[in-house]
C-alpha cells in the first residue's frame, strides 16, 4: 500500500532523514519505534505532504506522491493524527470532526454515524468546546477527525502521549479495532511494548536512519530492542 524509497530530508538546512526505505502492506499494522529526535514525526509530515522530501520517493497504491501538496494526499486516501493532537479548542467537537471531512461530503453522515459508534463519548460532548475536553478524550478527537476523510491509511503520531495509563489502554484498543475494520495503520510510539503487541511489523529508527526491521516477535524477543526500548 505504502512505499517509502530513499527518503532524505529536514527543516531548512537540517537533515533529519537520510535515505530512510520502508513499506506498508494493506491490511497492516506497522509502528516506527525509536528515540526522541530520531526523526519519526519528521517521517511522517513527509508523507503526509506537510514537508517536501529533498529526495527519494514515496508510492502509495502504486501512485507517486511525493512532492504533492497534503489536501492531494489527503485525498489519495492518507490521514494524519498529529502528535499534541493539534484541534480547535475553541470550536466544539461536532466543528473539529467536520472539519475532518472536508474532502469527504458526500459519506458525511454515515461516516459520523460509524466515529460516534467507536467513540460514544464524543457523541454526547458533540457540542462542547474541544478544549474543555479531559486529555483522552481529545485524542479521542483527534483519532475520529482523522477518520472522518474515510482514510485507507492512518497514521497515528503518539496517540498515547499525555494520557492516563488506563485510558491508553482504551486508545489502543480503538486502534486495534480500526485495523480489524479495514483500516490500514501507520504507528509512531513511545510506548514501545504497547505498540509492538499491537503491530504485524515494525521499524525502529535512530537518527534518522532505519537501524532494525522485522515481525512482532523478532523485535519483542531482539536483545538490543529489549535493552534499549523495553528496559531489559
Amino acid at each position: 500500500m505504502l512505499e517509502v524509497r530513499g527518503i532524505t530530508g529536514g527543516y531548512g538546512y537540517i537533515q533529519i532523514l537520510w535515505d530512510v526505505s520502508f513499506n506498508i502492506k494493506e491490511g497492516e499494522v506497522v509502528t516506527i519505534i525509536g528515540p526522541n529526535g530520531a526523526g519519526k514525526t519528521t517521517l511522517l509530515k513527509t508523507i503526509s505532504g506537510l514537508l517536501k522530501p529533498w529526495s527519494g520517493e514515496i508510492y502509495f497504491r502504486g501512485k507517486r506522491i511525493s512532492g504533492l501538496p497534503a489536501y492531494k494526499i489527503v485525498a489519495e486516501g492518507i490521514a494524519l493524527v498529529p502528535e499534541g493532537r493539534e484541534l480547535f479548542p475553541k470550536m466544539s467537537v461536532m466543528d473539529n470532526l467536520l472539519l475532518g471531512s472536508y474532502l469527504s461530503s458526500s459519506k458525511r453522515q454515515e461516516t459520523l454515524e460509524k466515529v460516534f459508534d467507536l467513540f460514544p463519548v464524543l457523541r454526547e460532548r458533540r457540542n462542547q468546546m474541544a478544549g474543555t475536553l479531559s486529555g483522552g478524550e481529545q485524542q479521542m478527537l483527534a483519532i475520529a477527525r482523522g477518520l472522518m476523510s474515510n482514510p485507507k491509511l492512518l497514521m497515528l503520531d503518539e496517540p498515547s502521549l499525555g494520557i492516563a495509563p488506563i485510558v491508553v489502554l482504551k486508545i489502543f484498543d480503538t486502534i486495534k479495532r480500526l485495523n480489524e475494520m479495514g483500516v490500514t495503520i501507520l504507528l509512531v510510539e513511545q510506548n514501545v511494548y504497547h505498540a509492538l503487541e499491537l503491530a504485524h511489523r515494525g521499524y525502529v529508527l535512530e537518527r534518522g536512519r532505519v537501524v532494525l526491521e522485522g515481525e512482532r516477535k523478532f523485535l519483542i524477543e531482539n536483545k538490543y530492542v529489549k535493552e534499549a526500548y523495553l528496559g531489559g
